[in-house]
């Protein structure tokens, strides 16, 4: 049987890009088929290529978000790199930027107008808070937008509140541009136009904190910061093992407490004890609660507890570390990992979640080096020779 297509084949997207929301959203667009049209600064390019050297002497978040892609390298600020920006635009289906607040506009590559020139592209502006309001010109990076949001003060101890592991802003706002994306070029399916996408790493973050801001609007205050455990329901933490693991448990129900009780806790009186038979006793009474638990644990190593706990039908996992999860059974088992090309050589990376059955394979590309389809697509735009030569000598183009 033939296989689909990718999704998005055909498809053409020019990025500005730069860090982590504008590039982690194109990246899952060329996993799917688009072909994206990376433009870098002259002088290293993408900012995060300097993040770091983990990825055996890559930056670990450029390695993350940019596989697929092809790199041009232009000075923006002379006429002649602006221009070829340009030129790339026309043929172009997609553009995104998530430059500083107003230097898009500047340069004539705000979604405004380039789609009022272009009537059938799709031009997606991803900004910190937005083009409009006091906040506008407010520099915004993850961590600052994950405080602004209220997302620092839900995550954490009771005594200390912590930013998210990872760039949730980031991811947030990448993830409804890819999505944004996806919808306009529906629409321009339907109608023939496409039209500006805006986004806001602000207002996408916010959008996540639904439970707890809702909790706070409508209860009147916020939820408790827990650590791992929950803030309504007991018990539902982790608890050590005695191998030096940590396996976290989730009682949902009352019938789960007594199935917990009777063949982990190996004491069946506590399912119906009135201190812990239901949950707001429990909750009432969580200290307790959670020594009973912690102590059955502690004599167990996570394998028998995780065995006796899935044993009595009670949801469960294993705390583990980055390292770890890289080499989960589970990920194993479902193939999901993959090499890709890079300037060092082939490196682990994980298929996209968004798996098409019957369909051809995410496009998983190269990470490219800097400035690495540079001639080719000044070539592509129509440039000689003698106008190449000039602009790698003058250092617009690298």
């Amino acid at each position: 049987m033939e296989r689909l297509p990718l999704p998005l084949e055909g498809i053409t997207v020019v990025a500005v890009e730069q860090a982590v929301s504008a590039p982690f959203a194109t990246r899952q667009l060329a996993d799917l088929g688009a072909r994206v049209i990376k433009v870098e600064r002259v002088d290293g390019g993408d900012f995060a290529r300097g993040y770091d050297t983990a990825a055996r002497g890559l930056a670990s978040h450029f390695v993350w978000c940019n596989r697929g892609k092809e790199s041009i390298a232009l000075d923006l600020k002379d006429p002649r790199g602006l221009d070829v920006v340009r030129r790339l635009i026309v043929d172009a289906d997609v553009f995104v930027q998530n430059l500083a607040h107003g230097a898009a506009a500047r340069l004539g590559l705000d979604a405004a107008t380039l789609c009022a020139a272009h009537p059938r592209l799709i031009a997606v502006d991803i900004s910190g808070y937005g083009g409009s309001g006091p906040y506008a010109d407010k520099r915004a990076y993850d961590m600052l937008v994950q405080c602004e949001a209220g997302l620092v003060s839900v995550t954490g101890t009771p005594e200390q509140p912590v930013k998210a592991g990872i760039p949730a802003a980031d991811i947030a706002a990448a993830m409804y541009a890819f999505s944004g994306v996806l919808a306009a070029l529906v629409r321009r399916g339907t109608t023939g136009r496409g039209g500006p996408v805006e986004v806001s790493m602000l207002e996408a973050l916010a959008e996540w904190m639904g439970h707890p801001l809702h909790h706070a609007m409508h209860d009147g205050a916020p939820p408790a910061r827990t650590g791992l455990a929950h803030a309504v329901i007991a018990p539902y933490d982790a608890y050590p093992t005695a191998d030096g693991g940590r396996v976290l448990l989730s009682v949902q129900n009352d019938r789960e407490w007594r199935r917990l009780a009777e063949r982990v806790l190996g004491e069946p009186g506590l399912g119906t004890d009135p201190a812990f038979a239901t949950n707001a006793a429990r909750v009432a009474n969580r200290d307790r609660t959670d020594e009973l638990v912690a102590k059955a644990l502690s004599v167990l190593d996570a394998d028998e507890a995780l065995a006796r706990l899935e044993g009595a039908g009670i949801a469960c996992a294993r705390l583990r570390d980055v390292r770890e999860v890289a080499e989960h059974p589970q990920l194993a088992a479902r193939e999901r990992w993959r090499e890709v090309g890079s300037p060092v050589g082939p490196l682990r990376a994980l298929l996209p979640p968004i798996t098409l059955p019957g369909g051809e394979p995410a496009r998983m590309g190269d990470v490219p080096a800097l400035g690495r389809h540079t001639e080719a697509l000044l070539r592509a735009v129509g440039m000689t020779d003698d106008e190449i030569a000039a602009l790698r000598r003058d250092g617009v183009a690298a």
